[in-house]
């Protein structure tokens, strides 16, 4: 019994050693965590203020508030992802348990029948006619087992389980920040194409009066045939796009009806009535390098790997050492259960085991290499998410601020169109202006106002493509649960 306290005291005085290399988080360019360059460059499209945490709430769209607090509750995507992030905290608390002895509990009867020439053999009785008897056999058992963590293999495995803990964390956050932007560019695309179509049935309707004029005209002798067919070109061209609208507007109420939880058929209400996509009253605040890379979640997880797989190594590393488990059990055997408690029944064993794959440690080096080239292509996979981040910022800077140029040079081409369109007709009635150059004047009065609509859904569609390279709209998420069936749920028909 000294021997083995000294063993264990000897051990307990090793298991201090950690080896393997200490996680060191990787540093950035110093130009990485500075102002953004297109937020400089255009002012009136992004400044330097922090992106709150709900961006949605910036378009005071009490619809849009509603859908994306449903889709971060219900989406399927982010209920996974919150089951995955379950599963690596149960794995993080089984690598915590091997800190703790390991125990087993036993209990058994058996009856069992031997005879004497058994019993000769090993010496136990009289060689000769073997006899047969038979006898019961009650066992209980308690055992045991401490593998002392010497040089660091579980410390490492539980630093290797929480970085997987965090990481999968910040992937749950990844998810909000996607759905969240999906869920408003579906409910945008849904409205824009809506604001579209409005604008196609408006130019229908002018062209149908012109179509009726120019028949009019013609019936009377005043035009030719050739007027008449290219009122009906240009009225068939125009009718031609309703469809397509139509049908793209339906599209993204059956995308919103899926992020959000439900089948397709099941779309809201509310988001089908949508006329015109939600306007920003202000410019998007983009922040700096630094607040960006602190905020994107992929960035986040993207480093919890690393230190992760920095701590494999340290994993794999010791298994070049030997490893030491302390063992003992107890136990009491006796052929009658009113025996089982007396003292002749006890039996017991304890002592070390020392295991050590040596000389032979090809296996375990193999492994050492493994865990440094997994660490190091997590090393490049974060410094690949943080370039990532800070390009796909600057892109969606740039193409919303292009946008919003666009936008402003279409409007005026629309005002100017519309007067133009306006003053045309005038001087046809008087005789002014000759039926080719009303067609005219309404093609381009059509067009304007097609391109100004496209516009401005391509300005919504950029600003939230914006928010989303930006990473917010995790923060103070609910947590994702199944939705129900409710009879009561507000739904239309599928339009």
């Amino acid at each position: 019994m000294r021997k083995l306290t000294l063993v264990a005291a000897a051990s307990l005085a090793l298991s201090g050693c950690v080896v393997g290399p200490d996680y060191k988080h990787p540093t950035t360019p110093a130009a990485a965590t500075g102002a953004l360059l297109e937020a400089a460059r255009a002012q009136s499209a992004a400044n330097a203020a922090s992106l709150p945490d709900h961006w949605w709430q910036l378009y005071q769209d009490p619809v849009l508030d509603r859908l994306i607090q449903e889709a971060l509750a219900h989406n399927t995507d982010i209920r996974e992802a919150a089951a995955n992030l379950t599963r690596a905290r149960a794995v993080l608390s089984e690598q915590k348990g091997a800190r703790l002895p390991s125990t087993d509990l036993s209990a058994s009867y058996n009856r069992q029948q031997a005879n004497s020439a058994s019993a000769a053999a090993f010496g136990g009785g009289a060689a000769g006619n073997p006899q047969t008897f038979q006898f019961d056999l009650f066992k209980l058992g308690f055992d045991v087992s401490y593998e002392l963590d010497l040089f660091g293999g579980v410390t490492r495995a539980i630093e290797a389980g929480r970085g997987d803990v965090e990481a999968s964390a910040a992937q749950l956050d990844a998810a909000r920040v996607s759905v969240a932007a999906e869920t408003a560019s579906a409910y945008v695309t849904a409205c824009s194409n809506a604001a579209q179509l409005a604008v196609a049935r408006e130019t229908v309707d002018l062209q149908q009066k012109t179509m009726g004029l120019t028949r009019t005209l013609f019936d009377a002798g005043r035009g030719t045939r050739r007027d008449v067919e290219r009122a009906d070109v240009l009225l068939a061209q125009t009718q031609a796009q309703l469809p397509g609208f139509e049908a793209e507007r339906r599209a993204a109420l059956y995308a919103l009806a899926t992020l959000t939880g439900r089948p397709p058929a099941e779309i809201d209400g509310d988001a089908a009535n949508c006329t015109r996509p939600p306007q920003l009253s202000t410019v998007i605040p983009a922040g700096d390098g630094a607040a960006l890379l602190a905020r994107r979640p992929d960035v986040r997880a993207a480093e919890r790997t690393l230190a992760a797989d920095t701590a494999r190594i340290g994993i794999a590393v010791a298994d070049l050492y030997p490893s030491i488990t302390l063992a003992g059990g107890i136990g009491l055997n006796a052929t009658r259960g009113s025996q089982l408690l007396k003292s002749s029944s006890v039996n017991y064993s304890v002592g070390p085991l020392i295991s050590w794959s040596l000389p032979n440690q090809t296996i375990a080096r193999a492994r050492i290499r493994q865990a440094r080239a997994g660490a190091e292509a997590s090393l490049a996979r974060f410094d690949g998410t943080v370039l990532t981040a800070l390009r796909e910022t600057e892109q969606a800077l740039a193409r919303y601020a292009g946008a919003l140029d666009r936008q402003s040079a279409l409007a005026r081409a629309e005002t100017s169109s519309s007067e133009a369109a306006r003053l045309s007709r005038l001087r046809f009635d008087n005789g002014a202006d000759s039926f080719l150059q009303l067609i005219d004047a309404e093609r381009d009065r059509a067009t304007a106002r097609a391109a100004r609509a496209q516009a401005d859904a391509a300005v919504a569609d950029a600003q939230i493509s914006l928010f989303k390279a930006l990473g917010g709209g995790w923060q103070d998420a609910p947590f994702p649960i199944r939705r129900a069936d409710k009879a009561d749920e507000k739904t239309v028909p599928t339009p």
